[in-house]
């Protein structure tokens, strides 16, 4: 291994915490001043990596990768190996996150993200962190009793998929108690099954009367209030926690590997990644990846109708709301689609309808970082200067709902990613062309999918095969987005009852439930109070089963 990785420490992207150690970070999740947690360092990779990772499992080869980022005198290698296994033999595909080509003539591959507990990328982060937090809370607790033991209170915002796939990752794990809230009725009828149908006590679901953003402003208002952080030690499952970026990178090593071993893809051929995008954290792995070395060309955003991400990379300006163009307001159509008073657009994509990409900061900091200093300056200005950038821009989106930045931190971000925006209309038509093309063999793909492989179509217009091979990103199985497939493919009930839907998803939402609503109008606060109850009566609960 090289010698940096006995000291890898961390960073917040606003510039106010330095010199944090891996478990600190995955237990903190949020920095302290509002950031995101970052490597001081993106690690380099060794020198023979491609000849000697070529070959390697899926799990082996995430221990390669997660040493990079997690020194051994942190977590031994044979404890992580542990918790990489336990985190990947859930997986129902014996390579875990497999590739299959869909388009020979120009080549275009996706890669299946969905073969974890909940049929969900997610799965894939979120099954390592769950296994992370339970290892430092056993190592914390080892010979505490009662009130004595730390206590880990988990709270996410899901719009869909990260709220099962914390769930299964947390369920029934001691010392732990985790708390999803999910936009009341606007996740799908699979999503909301998974999420509510699990029974373990430790487990509990608030549905809240509003948007996703509404979700994840409560979940941000927590972890920056002083009273509950002064009695509950808070933590984070959304892609706002490091180790699920750290977890994604793998797949992207894994699924280069799969190609080279393919005929097709020559020495001098070149691979970009397309990814449907909301929070912006499964493309960021790519960019890690691709800082450390992995020959991508090109990282390609895919997002549906909610495109703030799109608009940025046209035009440098990060916006909640476009400036120009009809404004949806409270309920208007626009362009067929119902809009909300918070701006976000109902699409056949829920888990991208998002407003403010959460993740984006990071790649903010490494943009002010390489654009605005030079290799002359100290490091450490150099990061601090990167942090007050930052802090600039996203103050302004919080005061003046937008930023714009200057041309050569677009340029930058334009050197490693394209976008495209795909509608609701062309994510239909994708899944109906590849349903139906001789070469996919009566592939179905999820809306989010679809919107990957659209993006990777157009993509492949401009950097052409033979030489450019597209890798999508698969990110949920079709099953937990059945309505839109069924728009899609209306002749293919059948097909998809007998060839498609999952044998774990039949009869899920006849099973019996546990969720709390939770208004809106009660606000963070609300949500405070459900949050100590509920973990009061769980301690109690521990309490009395010990005596």
């Amino acid at each position: 291994m090289s010698s940096h990785t006995a000291s890898q420490r961390y960073l917040s992207t606003r510039g106010g915490s330095y010199d944090l150690s891996f478990e600190q970070v995955v237990l903190k999740g949020l920095a302290s001043d509002g950031g995101l947690f970052i490597p001081e360092e993106i690690p380099t990779l060794p020198d023979h990596w491609a000849s000697s990772w070529k070959d390697l499992s899926f799990e082996d080869l995430a221990f390669e990768i997660f040493s990079l980022y997690i020194s051994p005198s942190e977590i031994p290698p044979a404890d992580l190996k542990n918790i990489i296994h336990r985190s990947y033999s859930t997986f129902r595909a014996k390579d875990v996150t497999p590739t299959v080509t869909l388009d020979k003539e120009k080549n275009i591959h996706l890669l299946e993200l969905f073969h974890g507990p909940t049929f969900a990328f997610k799965d894939v982060a979120l099954q390592f962190l769950g296994n992370l937090f339970e290892y430092f809370l056993v190592r914390r607790n080892q010979g505490k009793t009662g009130r004595d033991r730390e206590h880990l209170t988990v709270v996410g915002a899901t719009s869909g998929d990260t709220g099962s796939a914390a769930i299964y990752g947390l369920r029934g794990k001691k010392d732990v108690s985790v708390f999803i809230m999910h936009p009341h009725g606007k996740v799908s009828a699979v999503q909301e099954a998974q999420m509510t149908t699990v029974m373990d006590a430790n487990v509990h679901n608030l549905a809240v009367d509003g948007t996703f953003d509404d979700c994840q402003d409560f979940v941000k208002a927590l972890f920056a209030d002083p009273e509950i952080n002064a009695t509950h030690r808070l933590a984070a499952v959304n892609s706002i926690n490091w180790a699920r970026i750290l977890a994604q990178i793998t797949y992207y090593f894994y699924s280069y590997f799969n190609l080279i071993k393919h005929e097709s893809f020559l020495p001098a051929s070149t691979a970009r990644f397309v990814v449907p995008t909301g929070n912006f954290g499964d493309i960021l792995a790519g960019f890690f990846a691709k800082r450390m070395g992995l020959p991508a060309e090109k990282l390609v955003i895919a997002t549906n109708e909610n495109d703030i991400l799109h608009r940025f990379w046209e035009s440098g300006r990060y916006e909640k709301h476009p400036v120009h163009g009809k404004q949806a307001e409270g309920g208007l159509v626009e362009d067929g689609v119902k809009a909300h008073e918070s701006g976000v657009k109902e699409t056949l994509s829920p888990a991208m309808d998002i407003l403010v990409s959460s993740n984006f900061e990071r790649l903010l900091w490494f943009l002010a970082y390489d654009v605005y200093s030079t290799n002359s300056d100290a490091v450490s200005q150099r990061r601090s200067q990167a942090g007050d950038h930052v802090r600039g821009w996203l103050n302004d989106l919080k005061s003046k709902g937008g930023f714009a930045v200057d041309q050569q931190i677009l340029e930058a971000a334009q050197s490693d990613f394209a976008s495209y925006r795909v509608s609701d209309e062309e994510t239909i038509d994708t899944i109906k062309y590849i349903f139906n093309a001789p070469s996919s063999r009566s592939y179905v793909l999820d809306p989010h999918s679809a919107i990957g492989i659209a993006a990777a179509l157009r993509s492949a217009e401009v950097a052409k095969p033979p030489s450019v091979h597209h890798i999508a990103l698969s990110t949920a199985h079709p099953a937990k987005f059945a309505n839109a497939v069924e728009l899609a493919l209306p002749e293919q009930k059948e097909y998809f009852q007998e060839h498609v839907l999952p044998i774990e998803f039949k009869g899920l939402e006849d099973k019996p439930r546990r969720v709390s609503h939770v208004q809106k109008s009660d606000g963070w606060q609300g949500v405070r109070k459900v949050v100590v109850a509920e973990v009061e009566a769980e301690l109690q609960a521990a309490e009395k089963a010990a005596k």
